[in-house]
Parts: structure tokens; sequence; C-alpha cells
């Protein structure tokens, strides 16, 4: 479960999961891995320098490190894996879903799938000439190695897409083309968007259908369960 920020930082909780169902998940057995990947704030000037000009790619080293790490220790299945994120965690989830086959499952939400449909759209131009140090016209090397959708065609995990209706920090055309994108090389997708919210799902309703969505999709894909989502 990856965090968002990119500078924010995970710590313990008694009960983590927003839209994520953490605690019905260790119910059933798994193991959460929480990444404080490259940038989370808290370690220090020169970690937090370390994913510019590399978001994405150092972001997958970070996780994916943490990931073999447990596999070493034994105490994951590898053939069972899930990953998830909001915003930059988002972001992190669909470049996974792009660059490795290792996951059974990823939920990307509010995420950026294409930096320069996000340079073009977002309200916070200057994050991405921060981390990029460039436009898209200035630079547009960096900003396909940073991309999920530049290795679509590799993309073969089932990928539920969550996002705000209004989203105006990752606005909604790369939920669209990230969809777009993994139908098109029939990838397992599946898009929902939250009527009339922004970037975060902050009402109690909908923030409960979000992480029904998520039990649904990762208990198919890992625990190879069908789940009907309550009326009631």
């Amino acid at each position: 479960m990856i965090h968002g920020g990119p500078t924010g930082i995970d710590l313990p909780q008694p009960v983590p999961g927003s839209v994520y169902p953490v605690l019905q998940w260790l119910e059933k057995g798994a193991l959460v891995l929480r990444v404080n990947y490259r940038g989370s704030a808290g370690y220090g000037e020169k970690f937090r320098s370390l994913n510019v000009r590399n978001l994405g790619v150092g972001d997958m080293w970070d996780v994916m490190s943490g990931v073999d790490f447990l596999i070493a220790r034994g105490s994951v299945d590898p053939d069972r894996m899930g990953c998830m994120g909001w915003s930059q965690g988002g972001y992190i989830s669909a470049f996974l879903t792009t660059n490795t086959d290792r996951f059974k499952a990823i939920s990307v939400g509010a995420g950026i799938s294409n930096w320069m449909t996000y340079y073009v759209s977002t309200d916070i131009h200057p994050f991405t000439r921060q981390y990029l140090q460039a436009t898209p016209w200035g630079d547009p090397e960096i900003y396909r190695k940073t991309s999920p959708m530049t290795n679509i065609k590799n993309a073969k995990t089932p990928t539920l897409i969550q996002h705000g209706e209004f989203d105006r920090r990752v606005p909604i055309p790369n939920a669209y083309e990230l969809l777009q994108g993994l139908q098109d090389n029939q990838v397992p997708a599946k898009l929902v968007v939250y009527k009339g919210f922004g970037h975060g799902i902050n009402k109690p309703k909908e923030r409960l259908a979000a992480l029904w969505h998520n039990w649904q999709w990762f208990n198919k894909y890992i625990w190879g369960e069908e789940v009907e989502m309550g009326t009631k």
C-alpha cells in the first residue's frame, strides 16, 4: 500500500487503510507492506531528492526491493501479491502496472498515467517542473521515461482505477487514458468515477463505496472470491 506525496510518509497507525480494507485483509491472512520510498519526508534532504528526474523508476526499485525482502524471508506468497495507492501512490501503482507482471491485482487511485497529460491540465504545474526539471517541450524524453503509458503494451495485471470526477490535482483524463490503454491491450480493467469529488474521497458513504470496490477487486484476483456489494 503506497503512500502519496511524494513527500508523505507512512507511520504506524492503529487503523490504517482509508479506502483500502487493510484490517479485513489482515484477518484473511495478508501481510501489508507500506514502503517509504525515495522522496518521503523524514530521512533527510538527500533522500528526498533521489526521485528528482527519476519518478516512477526509482520508486519502483524501492517498492520491489521491499517486496523481494519479504519474499526472501518467506513472509509472503509471490504468486498472490497486490498493490495499491492514491495520488502519488496511485501513480506508482500505475507505473507498476505497466512495468512489471509480478502482481496479481493493482488499484490505481487518482494516479498520473502520462506526465504530459498531467502537465497540461493539473492545477500545480510547478510540481512537475520541480521533479522532472523540464517542460514536455524542453525534454520529452524524461516525460516518456517516467510515464506509465510509455510501456502500456507490457501491461498484464488486472487493474482497478478509482478517480474523482472533478479532480484538479490529477485530472481525470489520466484515468481515461490508462483505462483505454489497458483495454486495448486486453488487460482486465475497471474505472470507477466518484461523482462530485475532487482529488480525495472524503465523505463516509462514498469512501465506504471506494473501500468496497477495492475489497471486490482484490478478493477476486488474489483470493479467487466473487463478492457482491451489499445493498443495505
